[in-house]
């Protein structure tokens, strides 16, 4: 019987993945697929779907699992990321999502240079109406662009985009709002800089409840987590 309702769960996860990549596909848009506090073995029933990229909040969680799994895991760092925990995750992290500092722009930078590898990441812009969130603000963030682009300040870090996270409200307004302020952003360093418009592509918005508003609003790279693994540990 539990291995029958353990199939049952994995057949409906996997119904709630094609559905979801369908649909984000459709608008042009990537899945990250966040697996914190899931075991492997869930990992890598999604893996054999086909899927490549799952985001981690943890280092040290990221770090054992990425040990774990196949080494064409596309990985992105989605959590606050501390800089002395930076050099964990350098070597092989894909995508990291939240820079949020021009103190971790600049130890990512040190590390990569350290290995020899550029490391590919979003800046985090704080958007949402809480203070719990972190991120630079919009001047920050054009202000940080200015240097990474115009002083060419990072040789082993590309910033590819922005991320936002929206306020946690049932106001599907406000975070509608929130998610065009990223959006204007965006649009706007691209007219700064449209000799970078085809390396800085990537606008993360947009989680398990608030994901359909954030297509709506532009995003290309989206994090799912409940709907498809189920209520986090």
């Amino acid at each position: 019987m539990e291995v029958a309702c353990t199939l049952k769960l994995l057949q409906m996860d996997a119904v709630a993945y094609k559905r979801i990549k369908a649909e984000l596909e459709a608008a042009g848009a990537t899945l990250v697929a966040v697996s914190k506090t899931k075991p492997v073995e869930d990992i890598r029933a999604l893996y054999d779907l086909g899927h490549r990229d799952f985001g981690e909040n943890y280092v040290q969680e990221l770090v054992s699992k990425q040990a774990q799994l196949p080494s064409d895991v596309r990985w992105h760092f989605i959590g606050h990321l501390q800089s002395n925990k930076a050099k964990m995750i350098v070597p092989f992290v894909h995508l990291i999502h939240g820079i949020d500092s021009i103190k971790l722009m600049d130890t990512i930078d040190k590390e990569g240079k350290k290995i020899g590898r550029i490391v590919q990441g979003l800046l985090q812009v704080h958007i949402a109406n809480e203070e719990t969130k972190f991120g630079f603000d919009l001047n920050e963030a054009r202000q940080a662009l200015s240097m990474h682009f115009l002083e060419g300040a990072h040789q082993h870090l590309h910033i590819r985009g922005l991320m936002g996270m929206a306020s946690f409200t049932e106001d599907k307004e406000q975070v509608k709002r929130e998610f065009l302020s990223l959006k204007q952003l965006f649009d706007e360093i691209h007219q700064l800089y449209p000799h970078k418009k085809d390396q800085f592509n990537f606008l993360s918005m947009g989680m398990s409840g608030d994901y359909p508003i954030a297509l709506e609003c532009g995003s290309n790279l989206v994090r799912v987590g409940s709907l498809l693994f189920g209520s986090r540990s």
